[in-house]
C-alpha cells in the first residue's frame, strides 16, 4: 500500500495538483467509501471512523456526500 501511495503522491505533485485539492478529494473519497460499506447508516460510519456523528455530518455536508444515495 506504500508504494502505491507513493506513486499517486508523486504522480499528483507532478501534475501540479494543490495540497487542499488532494486533500479534499482524498477525504471526499475516504469518507464515501465508508459510508457506503455502512450502507449509509453516519452513526455506524462515525463509529468506524472513530469521529463523532455530528462531526462526519458536517463533513458530509461540507464535502456535498450524500449518505443515503451512496
Amino acid at each position: 500500500m506504500r508504494d502505491l501511495l507513493e506513486q499517486l503522491v508523486a504522480e499528483m505533485v507532478n501534475r501540479g495538483v494543490r495540497y487542499e485539492d488532494a486533500r479534499r478529494e482524498f477525504e471526499k473519497r475516504f469518507l464515501a467509501r465508508v459510508i457506503q460499506q455502512c450502507d449509509g447508516n453516519l452513526c455506524k460510519a462515525a463509529d468506524t471512523l472513530g469521529v463523532h456523528r455530528n462531526t462526519l455530518a458536517r463533513k458530509t455536508k461540507e464535502l456535498r456526500i450524500k449518505p443515503r444515495a451512496l
